[in-house]
This record gives structure tokens, C-alpha cells and sequence, in this order.
């Protein structure tokens, strides 16, 4: 107590009581102080309050008056978590652009450190992929019904796709498994999810320089027409960050969210041409009346769409066997749905004379439509639960 007496403190609640002085009522903003003389909340000791004896006995310290809204304002300090207007957000993200690119660099080079072959698994995943694909859809089960040069058309779907679905698989994670960094450090959170999205797009970039290797193997010729995959692999990036962000956020909430989405992918793999031609579902009668309505619904969901231009800019046979791109014959496009393996190979070409289910001009507007729609509901459904990541 010596020590307290000095500071021009008075004795203790222990002491007082010893004395048969009665122990002041504890104010609603009191802390608890803890044998190693800490305050367990905000605040500090002011004249006459109490401090623990040293027989172990815990007494309690005042904090200031007023409210702890008050202090804060007055001392000029935030919530660490509080979201910023979307406009300060925007520019918060812009200028960790670098540190984007940087973390989504080194997270590409340290995935496959471990494995023996290490950044050659970014070239043989793909290949691999679309090696079982062409065994089983294009040798087994025989669905290149209709389409010229199967494997150009099978491995550019598959890749594509690919991009999309790595994407979405691993921002529906994001945001839990980065935890420590997040309640560590104040930054915009929509950070990781763009960041994730970069690895993806790096790896993309590699795949479509392997794409365009086998296109060369497969006897395609290199056009100006190749030089329209930037603007469709921008439009799909642009669209990946947008869901992305989405499913960033329902998987912050939804623990098992990242469970069910590889089922929804896979789902939505198959209902996009990826393994066969949405054109050919018109002579499915499961549909009924409502089959050209169907397909044409198929052929401008977003994952389709990304899919035919990327397919339309680098596969030659694509561009002159699409609906609609000669006048329609009644004749030939007759005989291209009842195309068989022993009609001659030109016949494939003959769906080029049927009527298009989905205007071709018009897949630009589409995919642009969808890149911007997806980049800002994402990006607004995320940032409005800004505050709430990091708590786990």
C-alpha cells in the first residue's frame, strides 16, 4: 500500500471495510482489475479508485463519465471494421492494386512447390482434364454428334470452363481461410476475393498458350479472328470477380456452402455446351413445344457464352458450321440433324444452313451484359457485409 500512498491514492476497499467504512457503489462504466493490476476494458485510474490488495482481493477502477461513443469521438478513434462509403472503398482497393497482384503471384508460385513436377501441374491439369473428357464423352459415349473437329471444340469448352469454376471454388472459401490476416490487418477484405481471382487468371493466361498449341497440332490456322479472345477472356474475368465476390460473401456465412458448390458447377457445366452443341437439344422431345426457348435460354447463360466466343474466335470449323451463318435450306439442315457416323464429313458443316435459336450477332451484347450485371451485385452484396467479415 505504500506504493499507493505515494501516488496520493486512498486505501483500498479491503481496508476501508476493515475500518467499517461502507464500499461506494459501483458505477455501470467500472472495470475489473486483475491481480496483475490490468484493466479488463477501456479506461484508467483516477484518484480514489480502488486497486486490489495483495492478499488476492479484486476490487473495481472507474472509467470516465459519459458514453464510450463520447470517448472514442473525443480521443479521434474509429471501429476497426466500420465500412467505408462505396466510393472511399473503391479507392481504398485501387491502391492495393499491387499488393493484388503481388500476393495473387506469389500464392500461383507457392501452390505447387511441393509437388515434384511443381509449376508443370499448371500445364498438365488442363491437358489432363480434357484428356478424360475426350475419353469418355468423345470415344465412349460418342457425343460429337453434329460437331466438326470434336477435340478442338471439347478442349477449348473444357478449358474455359475450367477458368470459371476454379474461380468460384476458391473465392467460396476465401474469406474463412484468411481469417488470422483479416482480424490482423485493416484492409478492404474485397482484396482476397480479386486476389484469388488473379491466380486464376494467371494460370488461365498459361492454358490458353496451351490451347493454342494444340489448335496448331490439330491442323488450326492462326487468324485475325484469335486476337478476339482478350476481349472475351476479359468480359468472362470480369464476370468471375463479380460472382466471385458474391460467393465470397455466402460462403463467409454458409459453412457449407463450399461443399454444395462443386455440385452446382458440375450441374452447370453440363447445361453449357461444354461436351456437346446446345443446338443439337432441339431434337430433343423432353422439351416439348418449349424447346427452341430452352435453348436459346442455354445458349446465353454466361458460362455458354464465354464458351462460344473464345470457340468462334480460335476454331475455324466453329465459325463456318454456327447457325445461322448461311441462308437457311431446308434440305441441308434437315440432313445435318440426321447426321450420322457414316455420312460424309461434310455434312457437319451443314448446320451452318439452320435457322440460330440465338441471334450470333447479338452473343457481344450478351456477354458484355452479363460481365457488368454480375461485377456490380457482387461487388454491392459484398461490400455491404464489409463490417461483418472477420468475426468468424
Amino acid at each position: 500500500m505504500a506504493g499507493a500512498r505515494a501516488a496520493g491514492l486512498r486505501p483500498s476497499g479491503v481496508a476501508r471495510l476493515a475500518r467499517g467504512h461502507r464500499r461506494p457503489a459501483r458505477s455501470p462504466w467500472c472495470c475489473r482489475v486483475s491481480d496483475d493490476r490490468r484493466l479488463s476494458a477501456p479506461g484508467q485510474l483516477s484518484h480514489g479508485d480502488n486497486l486490489p490488495e495483495a492478499d488476492g482481493g479484486v476490487a473495481t477502477a472507474m472509467m470516465p463519465a459519459g458514453s464510450l461513443a463520447e470517448l472514442a469521438a473525443e480521443h479521434g478513434l474509429r471501429p476497426s471494421a466500420a465500412r467505408p462509403p462505396v466510393l472511399a472503398y473503391l479507392r481504398q482497393l485501387w491502391r492495393r492494386h499491387q499488393f493484388i497482384i503481388a500476393f495473387a503471384t506469389a500464392r500461383n508460385i507457392a501452390m505447387y512447390t511441393e509437388a515434384r513436377l511443381g509449376q508443370l501441374w499448371q500445364v498438365l491439369t488442363p491437358l489432363l482434364n480434357a484428356g478424360v473428357y475426350l475419353l469418355i464423352f468423345g470415344v465412349i459415349l460418342n457425343l460429337n454428334k453434329g460437331i466438326p473437329d470434336y477435340p478442338a471444340f471439347l478442349v477449348t469448352g473444357v478449358f474455359v470452363f475450367n477458368f470459371t469454376q476454379r474461380a468460384f471454388i476458391s473465392t467460396s472459401s476465401v474469406i474463412t481461410s484468411s481469417l488470422p490476416l483479416i482480424r490482423a490487418l485493416q484492409f478492404p477484405r474485397a482484396s482476397l476475393p480479386l486476389a484469388y481471382v488473379m491466380i486464376e487468371l494467371q494460370q488461365m493466361v498459361l492454358t490458353m498458350a496451351v490451347l493454342a498449341v494444340i489448335l496448331l497440332g490439330l491442323g488450326e490456322p492462326i487468324t485475325w479472328y484469335w486476337l478476339l479472345t482478350i476481349p472475351a477472356l476479359l468480359l468472362q474475368t470480369i464476370f468471375n470477380v463479380g460472382v466471385g465476390l458474391f460467393v465470397a460473401r455466402i460462403g463467409s456465412q454458409v459453412n457449407d456452402f463450399s461443399q454444395l458448390l462443386p455440385f452446382l458447377l458440375r450441374t452447370w457445366m453440363y447445361l453449357s455446351g461444354v461436351l456437346f452443341s446446345i443446338a443439337t437439344l432441339l431434337d430433343t422431345h423432353s422439351f416439348g413445344h418449349h424447346a427452341r426457348q430452352i435453348v436459346a435460354l442455354l445458349q446465353i447463360n454466361p458460362a455458354a457464352l464465354y464458351i462460344t466466343l473464345i470457340r468462334l474466335s480460335m476454331i475455324k470449323s466453329q465459325r463456318l458450321s454456327q447457325p445461322g451463318a448461311h441462308a437457311y435450306n431446308v434440305a441441308k439442315c434437315a440432313l445435318w440433324r440426321h447426321y450420322t457416323s457414316a455420312d460424309p464429313k461434310a455434312v457437319l458443316y451443314d448446320s451452318a444452313y439452320c435457322h440460330a435459336v440465338a441471334n450470333p450477332s447479338h452473343y457481344w451484347y450478351y456477354a458484355v451484359g452479363w460481365a457488368v450485371f454480375a461485377l456490380v451485385v457482387g461487388f454491392f452484396f459484398f461490400w455491404r457485409a464489409e463490417a461483418k467479415y472477420g468475426r468468424g
